[in-house]
Parts: structure tokens; C-alpha cells; sequence
């Protein structure tokens, strides 16, 4: 297990940035139900821009979709601290640093959240004893890598193109190949924030803590559940309200002029896949309607990438990776994703 850092205890800090969140949700419900627009345009005469409406209806939309497997994700994360025996994972993992991180891109077969609820559920892994690498690789691997969205990239797809596959092997690869890049840092605690590493260092040292064995454990699963979600749920509705912004006032005319070009095709469905910010559960349905227009690499490009890195995931994984650990990550993932999308261009 890699020691990440001094036992810090963390001051208990009412949740300012989710309850911000939430007001701010609320703020826009309450305006939009009792603006005269919604109530009554023919008297009123208001109307909320036509931009302006699009970008709170993909905003709440991106929000609505995610929240479920956020709440899942943050809960599965308070079960595996609290529930599981200290290091339970860990111990039954094998020893080879290679199929060790192997097994740990297949556990997302057990845990079948997408990539939102993925965050809060590594953040768990680390605090239970995964190394920073160990639960980079479960992050990106588990998106891909779980029944759900399997089942739906079949239903969508079936074994046409094999776009399944593409998806499936790819995601695998990158996945580990990110997570063995990392694994080779010299200071693994470099690589998250100030803030998750205390976290992490308190929670390795409750874990063996005895006179923390009385205690409740549905006091200790609430506790977790309320930090975790007081700072997951506020990066959701940044990450959502960019996706939104982006979604609206970036042309999609130009993404799909160039959708016949083998390279271009499946740089402009990466682009795509970064903005729009699907849930990998069901982004293959969203795809689907592009596979008329696109060539089969930019459709595998979009899935792969998307469901690794986008907008809404890179605010939720600033949570607790650095800036420039998401740097380095986004531009393997990129350059992986790119690469295998050109390679079932040139295939196909």
C-alpha cells in the first residue's frame, strides 16, 4: 500500500460548496416555474432566450442522468471504507504488479456505475489501500469495462464494424497502459490533492484503529456519504453546466463535415465526446445516430475517449487529481483513443 502522506486529522467543515450546489439548482427550478414565461407566455410576453433555455435544458438533462450513479458510486465508495475488512481487496489481488492491476480493470464487473459514480468509488479503493496507479486504472477502465454498458453498446451495435470489441480491448489497453505509466512516479502523493491525500492518510489510519472498532458503522458510512457528496456533487454541476455551454455555442455543422474523413472523422468524434458529456451507459445510443455519417474508428473513438475523459469527468476527477496529473492523463488517453480509432479506420 503506498503511504500517502502524515496522519492529518480533517476538521469537520459544514458542506459550503454542496449546499451552494444545491441552491444554485434550486435557484433555476424556482425562477424558471414562477417566470411568466413558463406560467403564461401569451399574457406576459417574456421568453428566456433561445440559447439561454437550451443551455439550463442540457445542463439539468447532463445533471438528471448522472446524479443516480453519482449517489450509487458515493455509496458503494462508504461501503468498501466502512463495511469491507481493512485491505480485503487488496489482499485477494494478485502480487504481480501487471495482472494485479489487470484484475483490478475487470472490477468494474462488479460495480456497475459509469464513469460519474466511478470517481467517489477509487476515491473509496484509495482510502482502503490501492496505490494511486492501482486506482487510476480502476477509474478508467470500470466506465468501459461493466455489464451495463456492454449490454447497451450491443443493443446499439451488435457485432457491426466491431465496434463492441474495439471498445472493449481498447479500453482495457489504455486503461492499463495509463495505469502503468503512473505506476513508475517517484512520488505517487504529488499526484492528488492536498486535501484527498490528508483524507487518505486519516482513513489508512482508522482503518487500524482500534478504539475506532465501537464505533457506529451507519455513523461512519453517513459521515463519508455527506464529504464525499459535499464534494463530488458541486464539481457535477460545474463540469455539467460547461458541457452545456460548450454544447450550445459550438457549431455542430462543422463536427459533421468532417465525419467522412478517416482522420478527421474520428478527431471530430473525440471533439464530440469531450463536449457533450453522454454517460458511458448510454452514449452508445446517443453515437448511434452518427454512425450514418461517420466512419466506424470516429464512432469507437467517441465511445473509448468519451467515457474516459470529458468535460463533466474532468471536473469530478479534480476532485481529487491534481491539474497536471488530469494533464498527463488526457493526452494518453487522447493519443490512445485517437490511435485505435485510425486503426479501425484503416481495418474497416
Amino acid at each position: 500500500m503506498t503511504h500517502l502522506g502524515n496522519h492529518v486529522p480533517l476538521p469537520r467543515r459544514w458542506p459550503l460548496g454542496l449546499t451552494a450546489g444545491v441552491a444554485v439548482v434550486l435557484t433555476v427550478f424556482v425562477a424558471r416555474a414562477l417566470s411568466p414565461g413558463f406560467v403564461d407566455a401569451q399574457l406576459s410576453g417574456f421568453q428566456l432566450p433561445d440559447r439561454v433555455q437550451d443551455t439550463l435544458t442540457l445542463a439539468i438533462s447532463v445533471i438528471i442522468e448522472s446524479v443516480p450513479f453519482v449517489f450509487l458510486g458515493i455509496l458503494l465508495s462508504a461501503v468498501v471504507q466502512v463495511w469491507l475488512p481493512p485491505g480485503v481487496l487488496a489482499r485477494h489481488l494478485p502480487h504481480n504488479p501487471i495482472l494485479r492491476r489487470a484484475s483490478i480493470s475487470l472490477l468494474g464487473m462488479f460495480f456497475p456505475v459509469c464513469e460519474c459514480g466511478n470517481v467517489p468509488l477509487a476515491r473509496g479503493f484509495m482510502v482502503g489501500g490501492f496505490t494511486v496507479s492501482e486506482s487510476i486504472t480502476f477509474l478508467l477502465a470500470a466506465p468501459i469495462l461493466n455489464p451495463i454498458t456492454i449490454i447497451t453498446t450491443h443493443q446499439a451495435f451488435g457485432w457491426d464494424g466491431h465496434i463492441l470489441v474495439a471498445r472493449l480491448v481498447g479500453g482495457f489497453l489504455i486503461a492499463n497502459v495509463v495505469g502503468w505509466l503512473f505506476s513508475k512516479h517517484p512520488d505517487p502523493q504529488s499526484l492528488l490533492t492536498t486535501r484527498f491525500a490528508a483524507a487518505c492518510a486519516v482513513g489508512s489510519t482508522s482503518g487500524h484503529d482500534h478504539e475506532h472498532a465501537r464505533e457506529s458503522r451507519f455513523g461512519r458510512t453517513t459521515e463519508i456519504f455527506i464529504r464525499e457528496t459535499s464534494v463530488i456533487m458541486p464539481a457535477l454541476f460545474i463540469g455539467s453546466a460547461v458541457a452545456a455551454l460548450t454544447q450550445v455555442f459550438v457549431p455542430r455543422s462543422v463536427l459533421l463535415a468532417l465525419g467522412s474523413n478517416p482522420v478527421w472523422s474520428v478527431l471530430a468524434m473525440m471533439a464530440l465526446a469531450f463536449i457533450v458529456a453522454v454517460c458511458s451507459n448510454v452514449d452508445a445510443f446517443f453515437v448511434l445516430s452518427f454512425g450514418s455519417t461517420f466512419l466506424p474508428g470516429g464512432i469507437v473513438a467517441f465511445l473509448v475517449f468519451g467515457a474516459l475523459i470529458d468535460v463533466k469527468m474532468l471536473a469530478l476527477m479534480r476532485t481529487t487529481f491534481t491539474s497536471r496529473t488530469l494533464v498527463h492523463i488526457t493526452v494518453v488517453v487522447g493519443l490512445m483513443s485517437a490511435a485505435l480509432g485510425l486503426l479501425v479506420n484503416y481495418a474497416a
